[in-house]
């Protein structure tokens, strides 16, 4: 079994992805339509350093099985948890965290193959 299989075997826990929001042209941002996607969650405290540099305190890291933008949003729960309020904006549901870092590391002689690694 390669790393990806794994990561698949252990990614059991569902969590629902907005991509990065978009300007509208009317001041305001849009997002993407959520989706369902499966990772596993883990709840962590530690200091790291944001894709723009900034470092921030990290409440927790994901492992995915697919590229997340940065600056999505995520939450752990599924699309049946949320109203239409709160699926058109991720702002508007508690618990939703937004993406600031992802590290994608290619498997050794892969070009094609990630580990995917999430901070929030």
């Amino acid at each position: 079994m390669g790393i990806e299989d794994f990561i698949r075997k252990v990614a059991v826990q569902t969590a629902v992805y907005w991509g990065a929001p978009v300007a509208n042209g009317y001041g305001a941002m849009t997002y993407s339509e959520p989706v369902e996607i499966k990772c596993r969650w883990e709840d962590t405290v530690e200091l790291v350093r944001a894709a723009d540099g900034e470092e921030y305190s990290c409440r927790a890291q994901l492992l995915v099985t697919q590229d997340l933008s940065i600056n999505g949003y995520i939450y752990l729960g599924e699309l049946s948890d949320l109203d239409s309020d709160q699926a058109d904006s991720p702002q508007n549901v508690i618990g939703t965290y937004k993406i600031r870092r992802l590290d994608k590391t290619p498997l050794f002689m892969s070009t094609n193959k990630f580990v995917r690694k999430v901070y929030i």
